[in-house]
């Protein structure tokens, strides 16, 4: 899947953010095992920032080697350099830290993976929906529950080129503390969007924040507060963790969104009350930090064999920009052009998009991150056309996860 990746994916018809998809994919046959030349991926970086994104930067690794490297600007106002190690809003790749945690609490036996959400939360998810919709449902995204994101943001309802879309929204909510009932309710509330345990899922960031709340109920702490515990700190993340305020902690670049043209200049949305996504994509995070904790998960360091297991069994699931993804339980399954199974996650908020994947024998792992989001402008009937900075992340995409790109081939 690499596509256009927007991560915590807000999908308002065909919008993603908090979620996944928001990078294009790598095209073409790719040499595996392609080596490891930090020249070629300092150049197909630069060529990331050089098709307009103001500022990129990312770390990958193989075989015990690490590069990192950073194009661009993280403000386009002062000219500011963006640099490798800033701190990032990662978006839906939040899922995969909340699923871990989640697992954590089914390996002490105080969760049932297959147990119904209304025998545990019942104040919250009532009647048959209560009894038919399991845990297991709600991290692969199979419960049928529908996204909050179009009624937490009315004004996106018709994009990306609706005649009422607007961002009104966006400012709107800036700053609003928005309680995690509040938003579930609305999720709850809207037409179901499949039946519970389906063959194929529909992603839903109204699931990662019922499994918020399941955390609170069985830990007695929040779930921000759980999964810093269990997750981000035996990790030894150092650099990682949820926001307490509208503001990111730390050198970071600021985040620019063009909403499918809708801003223009793009608009800086760094400064923003993550309440309305929560531990399903909230979390700051730095590259290192990013391939660290996959690295881990993947080596069973984090949760138990049994349960990376459980993990790594996929469905079919409709994104929020409506693709298809292999997903798991809080994982993505991406097949690399050249053959090879990679694990993570995408990621995407206001002005950021981020992927971070690693090989599933750990040995090639690559985080990638820009400051700008949504850059696709639609056409007249609506529908977002390609723009020259898909094709140079394709490019990097292919590099970073040990592809060859022939730079003479059109991406």
């Amino acid at each position: 899947m690499i596509r256009v990746l927007t991560g915590a994916s807000v999908s308002v018809p065909g919008v993603c953010v908090g979620t996944a998809p928001a990078f294009p994919a790598p095209e073409g046959p790719a040499v595996p095992s392609a080596g490891f030349e930090p020249a070629r991926l300092r150049s197909a970086m630069d060529a990331v920032h050089e098709a307009g994104v103001p500022g990129v930067f990312g770390e990958v690794r193989d075989a015990g080697r690490t590069w990192r490297g950073a194009s661009g600007v993280a403000d386009v106002t002062s000219g500011r350099p963006v640099e490798s190690g800033m701190r990032q809003r990662v978006g839906s790749i939040t899922k995969s830290f909340t699923a871990a945690g989640v697992m954590l609490q089914v390996e002490q036996g105080r969760i049932g993976l297959d147990a119904p959400i209304g025998d545990l939360l019942p104040e919250l998810v009532p009647g048959e929906r209560g009894r038919r919709v399991t845990v297991r449902m709600l991290l692969n995204h199979t419960s049928g529950i529908s996204d909050y994101l179009p009624y937490a943001f009315p004004s996106l309802r018709g994009l990306p080129s609706g005649p009422d879309t607007s961002p009104e929204s966006l400012d709107d909510n800036r700053f609003r503390r928005f309680r995690p009932a509040e938003l579930i309710e609305m999720g709850l509330t809207a037409p179901p969007a499949g039946e519970p345990g389906g063959p194929t899922g529909v992603y839903s960031n109204t699931n990662y924040l019922l499994l918020g709340r399941l955390l609170e109920h069985v830990t007695g702490t929040s779930a921000e507060e759980c999964v810093t515990r269990d997750v981000i700190e035996p990790a030894g993340l150092r650099h990682t963790g949820f926001p307490t305020g509208p503001h990111v902690r730390g050198p970071h670049p600021r985040l620019y969104e063009v909403l499918y043209g809708l801003i223009d200049p793009p608009r800086d949305y760094s400064v923003y009350d993550m309440s309305w996504v929560g531990p399903s994509a909230a979390l700051v995070s730095v590259m290192e930090d990013l391939n660290r904790f996959y690295g881990k998960l993947l080596a069973g360091e984090i949760v138990s064999r049994s349960s990376l297991e459980q993990m790594q069994r996929t469905v079919p699931v409709r994104a929020l920009d409506g693709s298809m993804i292999d997903y798991g339980l809080g994982l993505q399954k991406v097949t690399a052009p050249g053959g090879g199974i990679f694990w993570g996650h995408e990621g995407s908020v206001w002005g950021a998009g981020t992927t971070s994947l690693t090989r599933a024998d750990g040995g090639r792992q690559m985080s990638v991150t820009v400051n700008l989001a949504r850059w696709n402008e639609p056409d007249s009937s609506g529908r977002p056309q390609p723009h020259p900075i898909d094709g140079a992340l394709s490019s990097l995409f292919r590099l970073a996860m040990g592809g060859d790109q022939d730079a003479s081939a059109p991406a």
